[in-house]
């Protein structure tokens, strides 16, 4: 189930000059928020891949909302992209429950303009994520077993580069110069 925060501004004003967009398919038009219809068929699709059972509800809504999550239940006062919130494997019905994502449109967008692919594609890639981690799949402790999980998924969904591996190529250190032989 797709919910849309009623406080979600519809038409966002376009991106700050100082988001660089990475080609044309990234522009303006492309940034719009998705309907619900798509990104519930996407769901279906992805929860199937990931052979995760029971109802998903996902909230799309502001970094405010996220940040004010993020600090609630992760102790970290910053916005973030997703959340997962596994259902409570011991309350009665959990096993119709596989439990919520949230996601911020706002940084949605920034990464989907830095990333030079639409609103919509970033948002999946963010659901599949998501998805992994309700699937009881956790990239901060284990051995790289989430991340090889969603690189598969994304060739199998079609999606671009995921989050795990956006990280690790930002992590990466820039290499130096190769330092220019003097002549004698």
């Amino acid at each position: 189930m797709i919910l849309v925060d009623p406080d979600l501004d519809p038409h966002p004003p376009p991106p700050p000059k100082a988001v660089k967009l990475k080609s044309a398919s990234a522009k303006s038009s492309n940034l719009h928020l998705p309907t619900a219809r798509t990104l519930s068929r996407f769901l279906t699709e992805a929860q199937a891949a990931v052979r995760l059972r029971g109802q998903v509800t996902i909230l799309l809504t502001s970094d405010e909302m996220l940040r004010s999550l993020n600090r609630r239940f992760r102790g970290k006062n910053k916005a973030t992209d997703v959340l997962s919130f596994p259902a409570d494997a011991t309350a009665p019905g959990a096993e119709e429950i596989a439990g919520d994502l949230a996601i911020s449109v706002p940084t949605a967008r920034r990464q989907a303009a830095g990333q030079g692919h639409s609103l919509s594609t970033e948002i999946k890639v963010l659901i599949l994520h998501g998805l992994l981690h309700l699937a009881g799949y956790d990239h901060e402790a284990d051995s790289g077993q989430m991340a090889r999980r969603e690189r598969l998924l994304r060739g199998k969904l079609r999606l671009p580069l995921g989050l795990i591996e956006r990280a690790a190529v930002q992590k990466r250190p820039t290499p130096k110069p190769a330092a220019k032989a003097r002549r004698p």
